[in-house]
């Protein structure tokens, strides 16, 4: 049995902490915060585990095998580092830390050690997004030309990131599992329009090497509430809408298709291919237990997480040149090495 430690008990805490709990192989013994009636509604919910406003001691204490890391962006580097020194594994909340220089050195550390890192990109354990990606790597798709998302709604306004640290980051970690490219560069323009917080709208272009672009459009906003997105390949077109009680992944087999030649193009014929529309079967269980389940089955195996540190530092790449490109008024940037596309 596992001994978990829930560091942050604010908004996300309480689903993991409950999750965990829940999770076959591993009991919640510890649960910090530093706000008084954060720990109130703990022990009402886990009156077995030990409260304290003192993570530092969660963490020392010799029966907490691993930590469990949902406080503000700002924090996650300090304290999944003292936990990884500590000897303890680690899952941690999306963004996995504010700079891709602190993930580097997170997971050199996890490594060294022989501990779990692990990032809680909870969307990349939906059943929808598992499919999307048993689709594509299929072949079934065919080439990927784009992966196009709304995802918008009315708040909840951050204080310390802006939209495309708290929205676009479900999308980018999607694409990194998903999609079976590589990221290349990153452009991105956005907007603040209330005074004292970061930029509340944003659109993301992402471009890969296999010629495939990502669009993304995040809003806190927006006067309704918004989770569409459409993938288009050269054989099939998915549309993934989450908001959707059942059916929420559906498979068109539709496109275009062209009979010209290089040596021929302005006798070209485009065609349409209006072919069936499926909806897979996808199994209903809550994605957080599927990445509790599967952060057990890495603590105990030794396996390398889907959502690993070096998933969440590809997100973290992204989202830095993301912010950075916006500064730049949606000047592409190159993720390796980090500087302004040509």
């Amino acid at each position: 049995m596992i001994g978990v430690g829930v560091i942050g008990y604010g908004y996300w805490g309480p689903n993991l902490a409950r999750v965990a709990a829940e999770t076959e192989g591993c009991s919640v013994v510890a649960i910090a915060d530093m706000s008084s009636a954060a720990l109130g509604r703990a022990t009402q919910r886990h009156p077995l585990a030990r409260l304290t406003n003192d993570w530092r001691s969660l963490i020392a204490a010799p029966d907490v095998e691993a930590v469990v890391i949902a406080t503000p962006v700002h924090t996650h580097y300090e304290i999944a580092l003292e936990a990884l020194q500590a000897g303890k594994h680690v899952l941690v909340e999306k963004p996995m830390t504010e700079t891709a220089e602190q993930s580097e050195r997170l997971i050199e550390e996890a490594a060294r050690r022989n501990l779990v890192l692990m990032v809680d990109h909870t969307f990349v354990y939906t059943g929808e997004v598992q499919k999307i990606r048993e689709i594509i790597s299929s072949g079934h798709v065919g080439d990927v030309f784009y992966y196009e998302s709304t995802r918008i709604n009315l708040g909840k306004f951050q204080r310390d990131v802006n939209v495309i640290w708290d929205l676009a980051v479900h999308d980018l970690a999607i694409l990194d599992y998903a999609l079976g490219a590589k990221a290349v560069a990153v452009s991105a323009s956005g907007a603040g329009h209330i005074i004292g917080s970061p930029e509340n709208l944003a659109h993301i272009t992402v471009f890969f090497d296999c010629g495939a672009i990502a669009h993304l459009n995040v809003n806190w906003l927006a006067p309704v509430k918004v989770r569409q997105t459409y993938i288009a390949g050269s054989r099939q077109m998915i549309v993934y809408d989450d908001l959707q009680t059942s059916e929420k992944l559906k498979i068109y087999d539709r496109g275009v298709t062209s009979d010209a030649t290089p040596e021929d193009l302005y006798q070209r014929h485009v065609a349409y291919r209006m072919g069936d529309m499926w909806s897979p079967h996808i199994p209903i269980k809550e994605a957080l237990a599927t990445e509790l389940e599967h952060f057990v089955e890495c603590v105990t195996t030794g396996a390398t997480p889907i959502t690993s540190g070096r998933n969440g530092l590809d997100v973290v790449r992204m989202l830095e040149c993301a912010t950075l490109s916006m500064k730049r008024r949606g000047h592409p940037i190159d993720l390796e090495p980090l500087r302004v596309a040509s």
